[in-house]
C-alpha cells in the first residue's frame, strides 16, 4: 500500500516541476510491460524488516565513508544509483539499488549480476533508457503515480529518498543515511555526463523536504551521517559500531 498522503505530494511534484503525469503513467506501463515476471516483494521484507539498515547516496561525503562501510559486511545495504560505482570499486555488494538508470550502467549491470536487487523507477523522461531492465537479474518497477501491473509506489522522488521510502514500506527498525546531503554541491558518483546543476539541486531540495515530512509520520529510528534533516538524528560516521549494535 502507498504510504497515506503521498499522492498530495506527488501532485505538488509535478506542479513544481512542470512534469506531464501523462508521459508518468505512459512510463509505467511500458516498465510493466519490459517487466515479464513479477519479482514477489518478500525478498525485500526479509532484508528490511525489523532490521537496522544503511542507505548510501551519492553525496560529496561518501568517498569519506567508504572506509567506514567497508567495516559492515552483515548490514543491509539499499544504494542510490550513482553510488553504485562507487559501493563496486570498494568491493561492497549492495542489496538493493534504487534506480532510474541514469547512473552507470556498467555499474548497475554488475551489480545486478552479483544478486543485488534493482528498484527501477520510471517517470516521463527516462523511457528510452527503460529497455536496460531486461537485462537485471531481479527487478521491481515502481513510479510515483498510482501501482498498477507489476509497478509499485514505495513513495520518494529522487534516488536517494526513494531509498528510505523504502527502507520505511517494508519497517526497518532502524534508517541510517550515509552519502546523502541534499546540499549545492553534487557527489562525483551523483551524475553520468552532463546534467543541469540548478535542477539537480532543486531535486535535491525537494528529496529533503520529503524526508522530512517521512519522519514526521514514521515510528522508525531515523540517523544521518551527512547533513542535518529534521526529524533525522545526527550521528558520526565513527560511531555506527556503537549505533548498530544498539
Amino acid at each position: 500500500m502507498t504510504l497515506d498522503g503521498w499522492q498530495e505530494k506527488y501532485l505538488e511534484i509535478l506542479k513544481e516541476f512542470n512534469y506531464d503525469r501523462s508521459s508518468e503513467i505512459k512510463s509505467a506501463k511500458i516498465l510493466d510491460s519490459i517487466l515479464k515476471i513479477k519479482f514477489g516483494t518478500d525478498v525485500l521484507e526479509r532484508k528490511i524488516k525489523n532490521k537496522t539498515v544503511f542507505v548510501i547516496g551519492a553525496g560529496p561525503s561518501l568517498i569519506a565513508s567508504l572506509p567506514y562501510l567497508k567495516k559492515f559486511k552483515n548490514i543491509t545495504k539499499i544504494v542510490a544509483d550513482g553510488a553504485t560505482q562507487a559501493m563496486l570499486e570498494n568491493e561492497i555488494i549492495p542489496d538493493i539499488i534504487v534506480t532510474d538508470l541514469d547512473g552507470n550502467m556498467e555499474s548497475l549491470k554488475k551489480a545486478s549480476e552479483t544478486g543485488s536487487i534493482m528498484i527501477v523507477h520510471a517517470h516521463g523522461d527516462n523511457i528510452r533508457r527503460l529497455p536496460h531492465a531486461i537485462s537485471f537479474r531481479y527487478c521491481i518497477g515502481t513510479t510515483e503515480d498510482r501501482p498498477s501491473g507489476k509497478i509499485r509506489n514505495f513513495g520518494g522522488f529522487t534516488d536517494g529518498d526513494r531509498c528510505v521510502f523504502l527502507a520505511n514500506h517494508f519497517g526497518a527498525s532502524k534508517i541510517i543515511m550515509i552519502g546523502m546531503d541534499f546540499g549545492i554541491h553534487i557527489g562525483k558518483y551523483s551524475k553520468v555526463g552532463i546534467y543541469n546543476k540548478p535542477i539537480k539541486i532543486k531535486k535535491l531540495r525537494r528529496g529533503k523536504s520529503l524526508l522530512e515530512w517521512l519522519a514526521s509520520k514514521s515510528n522508525i529510528d531515523l540517523y544521518t551521517t551527512s547533513q542535518s534533516i529534521s526529524g533525522f538524528k545526527d550521528v558520526k560516521l565513527a560511531d555506527l559500531q556503537r549505533l548498530v549494535r544498539q
